[in-house]
């Protein structure tokens, strides 16, 4: 099939002895969001860098925006915008000094115009001559955004880009994201928290640098074949403690007033909760959510305890 922004095959990564990344496969169509989870050191940014021309990979083939991975990258690199999670601005200058800064660095011929443009795009024209050190994280944010797409790229990498931020000022970030993705404009996301995973067209969780699992979010959920019971009542932070470690229980996570009890094998699982059932607890199965998969993939690839989720 043509026409992919991103058709790689066999990416791989080694740091001296250690295989950072190991020989993913991976089709990303144009205006697509694609997230990428995992926990810190999995992996993911280092095949993320790999694709759009900021790492040279040590194995695999493939293309990225119609230029090859390996022999390319010059070409990729023009065509995409990165925003760390890092603020990378000067703060002792004013927005719209940063913005002709970005603008001169790519060379823009055109740059008064696409600076005074951006800023009328993203919201920052009455706040243009404010020092960016005295911005709030979400105007930081939003300023970090308008930089990154001034050379207007066709790939943007996005590295945990909402960390720190509030939620109406993440919300907001996200309604910019799917507004340029209905332009044509290409994201590859690295997320820790699950409402925005779901945010996206598709996701991948990569462990120890292998890719686990891919797909939409129901490709995902359904891929991990977990049971989820439901379960409301009183003390349930008793109950989770009595049902930790029984076999066929893989976790029990509170959300708000109701605890989920999750297993992937759902005959252990049932037997294991069956004489909990009698008391006064209410008991449903439901579908497991992405945050149930996720913690599941975790705990198969020894990773438990390093993925931030939000419930």
């Amino acid at each position: 099939m043509e026409g992919f922004a991103i058709d790689v095959r066999g990416m791989t990564k080694r740091f001296g002895e250690r295989t950072v990344v190991n020989g993913i496969n991976l089709r990303v169509a144009p205006g697509q969001i694609y997230g990428f989870l995992g926990p810190n050191g999995s992996g993911k940014t280092t095949f993320i860098r790999m694709l759009c021309g900021l790492l040279r990979p040590d194995g695999g083939s493939g293309t990225c925006l119609g230029h090859d991975v390996l022999t390319e990258s010059a070409a990729i690199k023009r065509q995409v915008g990165y925003m760390t999670q890092r603020f990378s601005f000067y703060e002792d200058l004013t927005i719209r000094e940063n913005l002709d800064f970005v603008a001169r660095v790519y060379g823009m011929a055109d740059r008064k115009e696409a600076v005074e443009g951006s800023m009328v795009r993203f919201g920052l024209l009455d706040r243009r001559d404010q020092l960016t050190g005295q911005l709030s994280g979400g105007w930081k944010q939003r300023m970090a955004l308008a930089a990154c797409l001034l050379h207007r790229p066709r790939l943007l990498l996005l590295d945990e880009p909402t960390a720190g931020v509030d939620p109406k000022a993440r919300r907001e970030f996200w309604d910019y994201i799917h507004l340029l993705a209905t332009e044509g404009l290409t994201f590859l996301v690295t997320t820790h928290y699950m409402d925005e995973a779901e945010r996206c067209d598709r996701l991948a969780y990569i462990s120890h640098g292998n890719l686990l699992v891919d797909g939409t979010v129901d490709e995902v959920i359904d891929k991990a074949a977990l049971t989820t019971w439901a379960v409301s009542g009183p003390d349930l932070a008793g109950l989770a403690r009595s049902l930790a470690g029984l076999p066929g229980i893989e976790q029990t996570a509170m959300f708000g007033k109701v605890l989920h009890v999750s297993g992937a094998d759902a005959r252990l699982l049932e037997e294991a909760i069956r004489p909990f059932r009698q008391g006064d607890h209410r008991w449903s199965c439901e579908r497991s959510g992405l945050e149930d998969v996720f913690i599941h993939y975790m705990i198969r690839s020894g990773e438990a305890g390093k993925l931030r989720v939000e419930g």
